[in-house]
């Protein structure tokens, strides 16, 4: 049993959704239930252990110093401003700076044009993710929604071409997502604020980033960027939360589920089926 809990899979799955559920149940009358995906994504780092902060000059510590501090910006922001698009986009530019900072390590031993590149496109990537994810704020189903096809989106086309803890990262914060869903589908909406939606853009797009190369390529990360816009898709919202919840996880997992499908083809293949 005692291995079987300490299967990196489940630690990624099982575990983040309990605390993204528990954060969100606990914390939703207090307007904190966007924690939810913080507390899910911090659950997976501690298990894996991945959750350090130093030496700073390692990319994933960095990583894992921004991922972390990005919601507690955000509920700043929650308390601070009131939140409109400007703000959205205000927020991605900030992320993008700190993506900057993370891969510095990594791009300054590339050819100067390639890693101009590669950085620029990570800039792209980064700033476009966050702004969009962050605008979806107001609303808790879409904001869920959106954390769910992004965090699932990467970590399973990260785990179809090679097991890794930023996968596995990817996963707790598409669990973590789940189980702030699954709240509103028991209770009805519940807030989301910038706090949830700046923990996923900034935890999916740096994940989806650091993979860059090695599991994943510049399409697959065009098609995860597409994911907070497919939370936008049309809602029945005169239908019950649950339904709606339904509806935007569908649109986002087929969003998400894309880039990872693209990621098998890419590495292993068409399936013999479809040839």
């Amino acid at each position: 049993m005692e291995a079987w809990l300490n299967q990196p899979m489940l630690q990624a799955t099982l575990a983040p959704l309990a605390a993204g559920f528990l954060a969100a149940i606990l914390l939703f009358k207090l307007r904190l239930g966007g924690l939810a995906a913080l507390a899910g994504f911090c659950a997976t780092a501690w298990l894996i252990g991945e959750l350090h902060f130093l030496p700073l000059s390692d990319l994933k510590r960095k990583l894992m110093l921004v991922a972390v501090a990005a919601p507690a910006f955000g509920l700043l922001a929650d308390l601070a401003l009131r939140a409109g698009r400007t703000t959205a986009y205000v927020l991605g530019v900030l992320a993008a700076i700190a993506a900057v900072w993370v891969f510095s390590g990594m791009l300054v031993h590339r050819p100067t044009l390639q890693a101009f590149i590669a950085g620029g496109g990570i800039v792209l990537f980064v700033a476009w993710t966050v702004a969009f994810t962050a605008s979806l704020h107001a609303n808790s189903v879409r904001a869920g929604a959106a954390g769910l096809g992004l965090g699932l989106g990467a970590g399973l086309a990260a785990l179809v071409s090679a097991p890794s803890s930023s996968a596995y990262l990817g996963l707790a914060l598409g669990a973590a997502s789940g189980g702030f869903l699954l709240v509103q589908m028991l209770i009805g909406r519940i807030d989301a604020g910038l706090v949830f939606c700046l923990a996923a853009g900034v935890q999916a797009a740096l994940v989806a980033a650091a993979l860059l190369g090695t599991n994943l390529g510049w399409t697959e990360l065009a098609i995860l960027a597409m994911v907070p816009l497919a939370a936008r898709l049309p809602l029945p919202m005169r239908w019950p939360v649950w339904a709606q919840v339904v509806f935007a996880s569908t649109y986002t997992l087929a969003c998400g589920g894309a880039a990872a499908a693209l990621a098998q083809v890419q590495k292993r293949g068409w399936p013999s089926w479809l040839q």
